[in-house]
């Protein structure tokens, strides 16, 4: 039964799109969960990457970080105007895996099948009502640990005992909230030294915590997300929505013609 699964999960994950230079996985929403949880239990040191237009276009400017993003064990497609560029060019109907719902969808896996998460990034703050939330929303689920980082560079030292406290803590998932690029570089140096799966979620922390709100549904439905997060924090994201979603709409509408129109003539 090990050797079914293990292949059906291998096969899944080699069915990728590229899309404007980054690899990106296809599939069903259940069908990611499913792989996730595979990892998770059979304890693969592994990391995935939660796509959306500001991580698509931080590789698109790094090759170093394209790299990163291209060699992830398995890339989600997160943002909206990603799930919709890529159906408008493949025909496809994919569906968005978002890092905000994967989080609980996660979770809610790993109490019924008894492995333990641990939880990396963010503030101390915010990891203890994280902690208070898991206890009363899934409250058979094995907490095997959490570490608020310095915002520093690491020493030798204390990586090597970052990584050995995690894999003590016998947990099969990673959760980690660096923010994108930190912490697809941190997972990719982890790889090979942390016996888990880690997986970047970014802002999901404070939202799942409830320090922060969602966008409601129809924003979400509509590509409208991002908006939604700068009227909360104007200050800090203008500029990186105003030159992310400009240069990603100019490359798209570049792929766009190349694929549509280009290969047929």
């Amino acid at each position: 039964m090990e050797l079914v699964t293990t292949q059906r999960v291998v096969n899944t994950q080699s069915i990728k799109r590229t899309f404007l230079g980054a690899n990106i996985n296809t599939g069903s929403y259940k069908s990611f969960i499913d792989q996730i949880l595979h990892l998770a239990q059979t304890k693969i040191s592994s990391y995935i990457c939660v796509m959306n237009v500001h991580m698509l276009m931080e590789a698109h400017q790094d090759k170093n970080f394209a790299n990163i993003v291209n060699n992830a064990d398995m890339t989600t497609p997160d943002g909206m105007p990603l799930v919709l560029g890529m159906n408008s060019l493949y025909n496809s109907n994919q569906v968005r895996v978002a890092g905000m719902d994967l989080i609980s969808s996660l979770l809610s896996g790993a109490e019924k099948e008894k492995t333990g998460v641990f939880f990396y990034g963010s503030t101390d703050d915010v990891l203890d009502t994280i902690r208070v939330k898991c206890y009363k929303d899934y409250p058979d689920l094995i907490i095997s640990g959490s570490y608020s980082p310095p915002f520093r560079p690491l020493s030798a030292s204390e990586e090597k005992e970052v990584i050995n406290h995690i894999n003590r803590s016998n947990a099969g998932i990673v959760f980690v909230a660096l923010g994108c690029p930190k912490q697809e570089k941190w997972m990719a140096a982890m790889k090979g030294k942390i016996n888990a799966v880690m997986i970047g979620l970014g802002g999901a922390f404070p939202v799942f915590a409830g320090t922060q709100s969602r966008a409601p549904k129809w924003m979400q439905r509509y590509s409208l997300e991002w908006l939604y997060r700068l009227s909360q924090e104007p200050g800090r994201l203008w500029k990186r929505y105003f030159v992310t979603n400009s240069l990603f709409l100019l490359l798209f509408a570049k792929e766009f013609v190349s694929v549509k129109f280009l290969k047929r003539s």
